[in-house]
């Protein structure tokens, strides 16, 4: 846990208690902050009491003491509208912020100079993410993993020098971030995204420019306008910036052409390293990941040999187009995190022969955007309550069957991909729909996915 020290003998109140919420409300107790909690939820109100934290409706609590007002990111801050709770902290003009806020403070308070890589974006955060932690462990450097990607930020070991610190923040986090202050910040990409709580695209956008901007080096995607505008007004405003690019070659910066990484300094170009034969990063998707991973880590001190053999060993991101078995030349892909179309597209455009499994509770306009990718399909095997639907958009053009259930539907694409005969296969999850109607969540379903694949005769797992 970090302790948040920054408001030792203040009043601070909070809402939301879920799960990032109670560590954040437990961190600024530890730090000797003199918390009041609250949640809509009656729930996590009893748990948050049980845990020790003091919680009070705060509709009727005196805010003219609070020195700061901690928003969870979950809870709407602008759009559609403030929740009830924002109201009352803009009424008494308390500052609202959120755990990644309460973090940089930390941070500059103890350890000002530890590394920090802060990565956002619409699109592959989690990869860059866990990827750029891979890296920096592999070369024995103390890395701490968290944010967005599932582990509360404050829940991680306190600021140091020469620790580093890998966050994935979300559109949420950094509008509760306003001195947001990475070592090396990353922009992915923008595309239209949560505009049901930014209201429009360019206020979404302006949000996440804020990552890049408070940075020492700022990481930038160029491949939509958004984000070039972005790099450019940045820029401008004296950060250093690298531009990375999975689509066009750059004068300065890291882009990809093929598969290879390619490293642009002062008008010429050389090979950085070849991403062919990481299954881990196939596709030009991640060919933007790892640029950005490999900009990120060189602008935090470490060396290209360190970076290229951390490429070579990452293991992917479980559940999103993570290869988990080998059969001969078949590879079996669990990418059960895509529950929609876009989602499913990446692995869809990564392999030339697929078998593929998809369906579960359907998503609003189905699978008819895969369209392009349908050549590459050998045939799929539907689930789920989306079975009847998506075979009706495969109509004639991918041979399919309904399979009903996952476990049927490994089997028999297993049992296809042996027969065939033309070359490398995959039989891969990449479901298309939500899990819900039959399982928890995409994580089950995965992990359902991969015990199927391991209970076939003959294969060898790579996790």
């Amino acid at each position: 846990m970090i302790p948040v020290t920054t408001f030792k003998g203040k009043k601070v109140g909070l809402f939301g208690l879920g799960g990032s919420g109670l560590a954040t409300a437990q961190a600024l107790v530890a730090g000797g902050a003199d918390v009041t909690a609250w949640d809509d939820n009656p729930d996590s109100v009893a748990k948050a009491t049980a845990a020790g934290i003091a919680t009070a409706d705060l509709r009727h609590v005196d805010w003219d003491g609070f020195a700061a007002f901690v928003l969870s990111p979950g809870v709407p801050l602008t759009h559609p509208k403030p929740h009830w709770s924002v109201d009352l902290a803009r009424q008494a003009s308390v500052e609202i912020v959120g755990d990644i806020e309460l973090f940089v403070r930390e941070r500059r308070a103890h350890a000002p100079d530890c590394p920090f890589v802060a990565i956002t974006g619409t699109n592959g955060k989690s990869t860059t993410t866990a990827l750029i932690a891979h890296i920096l462990k592999t070369t024995g450097r103390d890395t701490q993993l968290g944010g967005n990607i599932g582990t509360a930020v404050l829940t991680l070991d306190p600021p140091k020098a020469g620790r580093f610190y890998v966050v994935e923040c979300s559109s949420y986090q950094i509008d509760l971030a306003p001195t947001l202050d990475p070592t090396a910040g990353i922009l992915l990409n923008l595309t239209p995204d949560h505009l049901d709580r930014h209201g429009t695209m360019q206020h979404y956008a302006d949000i996440k420019e804020r990552l890049v901007a408070g940075s020492r080096t700022a990481v930038v995607g160029v491949d939509d306008s958004y984000s070039s505008l972005i790099a450019d007004r940045v820029e401008r405003a004296g950060t250093k910036v690298v531009r990375i690019s999975r689509r066009h070659p750059l004068t300065e910066g890291i882009y990809a052409e093929g598969s290879l990484l390619m490293r642009a300094q002062g008008g010429t170009s050389s090979p950085f390293t070849d991403l062919s034969g990481i299954q881990t990063l196939r596709g030009g998707h991640n060919a933007q990941n790892a640029a950005a991973a490999i900009a990120a880590c060189l602008a935090v001190g470490v060396s290209d040999k360190e970076i290229v053999d951390g490429l070579r060993t990452f293991p992917g991101l479980k559940h999103r187009m993570q290869p988990v078995a080998r059969k001969g030349e078949i590879v079996f892909v669990n990418d059960s995190k895509a529950t929609n179309a876009d989602a499913a597209a990446p692995a869809l455009s990564s392999y030339d022969r697929i078998y593929w499994i998809a369906g579960g509770l359907p998503k609003e306009g189905g699978i008819a955007s895969l369209t392009p990718f349908f050549p590459k399909i050998v045939k799929a095997y539907l689930i789920g309550e989306a079975a009847p639907a998506f075979a009706a958009t495969l109509g004639e053009a991918v041979p399919y069957e309904i399979s009903g259930t996952l476990e049927k539907a490994v089997a028999h694409a297993a049992a296809d991909a042996a027969r065939d005969m033309e070359g490398p296969a995959a039989v891969m999850l990449s479901p298309a729909c939500a899990s819900f109607d039959q399982y928890k969540n995409f994580e089950v379903r995965g992990d359902a996915f991969v015990g199927h694949v391991a209970a076939l005769e003959g294969v060898t797992m790579l996790i």
